[in-house]
């Protein structure tokens, strides 16, 4: 029994590649306070007193799904709620799951404290059955989010007003809160890794358990058929397991190919645990300077996207919303997303699994440096990593964009510059089968996987003048288009990898899609166009330099939808479109129908 309410938001499984039947959404109506004058700590909050107001939840205050709609900065706040536990799940333990909750939070259950957790964009979880009782319990969370310029916070502005490219501020829950009841002895995480060069997928297990003799058995159906099945026994907490795939599909864009994954946990032939999971077989490599899909140069056609919305801010108002916003990005006739700047919802990751998108997964930065920001940085991107591990949409890694939080790195500031390679050295060691891009835009290392360039150059005569040595076979220019920052920071160079332009574009506003109380803020520095018909010529003549420069692996045009001041989507905040999608797709088949 799932006991589950479709009348709830969000009310969709919220971790679709590790899937147990049985769990409780508590989204909803939730009690809640500001605690400006910090005294909640002091006066007990967490124990049996009511709040006295109320939000729904996974939306945060500042955003009007959260029915508060206060964007004012309020630094502290409260949560409550009531619960009850099944009474099948007597016995069991119960994790308490929170999605991602901006940014320190601490959580108590019956007035007992339970747990911390510091990091705003990634899932964290208790075992709350020591905690809970026969009938009514009650859960309460503490929430402290300071306009903090040292911990990771993207595009939230550190003054909690949108101002030039950052934007509101998004406090507290803003993903699935829910229980799961789970054995004491169980499967605690799967890390699946594709070989589609071989046709075999390969199923790391980590139990949460003591050692001794347990039995694991992985099987891998498609349309509910089962193809591949295998079983091994370990003694210790981890096992691996690798199954061959007949007649395999491989996954990509065009062919979004997906297998389910069942996995079982037995103590001897008694059933203790079972999860379900599901894989693409889809490989990503680096090759004599191109990147390689399934073994296969291609060429990437991305849409940045920054997953914001005028109603949930960081929160998706639904999961529909998160399936639109890729039906739109493919309807453009892009194939992937560079996600800027957040670490987006499972389920948006699961969409694009489904519906075939390539993803370039980002970390958002802090925007001041410190030994403080390295480690809260350092310690979120590596979680971030282990939970997406296993998309195959996913492609790349980003753990730094802009040198943003570390002013000092196009000199080779001695910690900054270490503190870049270490990140790119971690994520490595999380995930050897992916392209790490160590600081998105310019300031490389030597160590990046793909040299990543921001270009605003508007015209495609400024932009093949710009990279005309380059074309011809020798060096890219030193410098990005706004030409005081260095491509490669001081002391590294370029080393053959491949190139793409993950910046370019931004058009502002078709002004007909400006709403007239945002004429004033807008944000200024793109180009502007003032009709469909010039966007398009715009369009193109970008377009048209882009594909003549072929030394190029890929393109990413700012951006999908407007967000507050920064009006240059190609669809507005409320997600309606500017232009015919189908216009700039016509565009992208005429200039690379050759590309790979």
């Amino acid at each position: 029994m799932k006991h589950q309410q479709s009348s709830i938001p969000r009310s969709e499984y919220p971790r679709p590649q590790f899937v147990r039947d049985q769990w409780l959404n508590l989204n909803g109506e939730w009690e809640f306070a500001f605690d400006d004058a910090n005294e909640g700590l002091r006066l007990g909050w967490h124990d049996e007193r009511e709040l006295e107001g109320r939000i729904v939840v996974p939306f945060p205050y500042q955003c009007e799904l959260s029915s508060v709609g206060d964007r004012r900065i309020h630094e502290r706040v409260w949560y409550a709620r009531t619960f009850e536990v099944p009474a099948e799940w007597a016995g069991r333990d119960l994790l308490l799951h929170f999605g991602a909750v901006d940014y320190r939070s601490t959580v108590w259950v019956n007035g007992q404290q339970v747990g911390h957790n510091q990091g705003g964009h990634v899932p964290f979880q208790f075992d709350i059955a020591p905690y809970v009782k026969q009938g009514e319990n009650r859960l309460t969370l503490y929430v402290e989010d300071a306009q903090d310029a040292h911990q990771p916070r993207g595009k939230q502005s550190t003054t909690g007003l949108p101002h030039d490219i950052d934007y509101y501020c998004t406090t507290g829950i803003w993903q699935t809160v829910w229980l799961e009841p789970v054995p004491p002895i169980r499967i605690e995480e799967i890390r699946i890794t594709p070989l589609a060069h071989k046709n075999v997928v390969e199923v790391s297990i980590y139990l949460h358990a003591p050692s001794a003799a347990w039995r694991l058995e992985a099987a891998v159906s498609e349309n509910k058929k089962l193809i591949a099945r295998t079983e091994d026994h370990t003694a210790v907490a981890t096992a691996s397991l690798s199954l061959s795939i007949p007649y395999a599909k491989h996954w990509s864009p065009e062919s979004p190919n997906l297998y389910d994954l069942n996995i079982k946990l037995f103590d001897g032939d008694e059933l203790l645990d079972e999860v379900k999971s599901y894989f693409g077989l889809r490989g990503i490599e680096i090759r004599d300077g191109r990147l390689l899909l399934n073994g296969e140069a291609t060429y990437l056609k991305m849409v940045l996207d920054q997953g914001y919305w005028p109603e949930g801010l960081l929160a998706a108002p639904s999961d529909e919303a998160l399936q639109t916003d890729i039906g739109w990005v493919k309807m453009f006739g892009f194939n992937g997303v560079r996600k800027h700047q957040k670490i987006e919802d499972p389920r948006w990751l699961y969409w694009c699994d489904r519906l075939g998108l390539l993803v370039w997964e980002e970390m958002p930065n802090a925007r001041e440096w410190s030994p403080q920001a390295e480690e809260l940085l350092a310690a979120e991107w590596k979680r971030a990593v282990r939970r997406d591990y296993s998309h195959p949409c996913i492609i790349a890694w980003v753990p730094v964009n802009e040198s943003m939080g570390f002013p000092g790195l196009g000199q080779q500031h001695p910690g900054q510059y270490a503190f870049i390679e270490r990140m790119v050295a971690d994520t490595r060691r999380l995930d050897s089968t992916r392209p790490v891009i160590d600081n998105d835009g310019w300031e490389h290392t030597d160590i990046t996987d793909i040299c990543a360039i921001h270009d605003y150059t508007p015209t495609a005569g400024r932009l093949r003048e710009r990279y005309q040595e380059k074309a011809r076979g020798g060096a890219l220019p030193l410098t990005v288009w706004i030409g005081d920052k260095p491509l490669f920071a001081r002391g590294s160079k370029y080393r053959g990898q491949p190139v793409v332009l993950s910046e370019v574009g931004g058009f502002l506003a078709i002004p007909p899609h400006v709403p007239a109380e945002q004429r004033d803020m807008l944000y200024q520095f793109y180009a502007s166009v003032q009709t469909p018909e010039e966007f398009l010529e715009k369009y193109h003549g970008l377009m048209d330099g882009i594909a003549s420069l072929n030394f190029l692996s890929g393109f990413c045009y700012t951006q999908l939808t407007d967000i507050e001041q920064e009006i240059n989507g190609l669809l507005t905040y409320d997600r309606n479109p500017k232009l015919a999608p189908e216009s700039v797709a016509a565009i992208h088949r005429e200039l690379f129908r050759q590309k790979p």
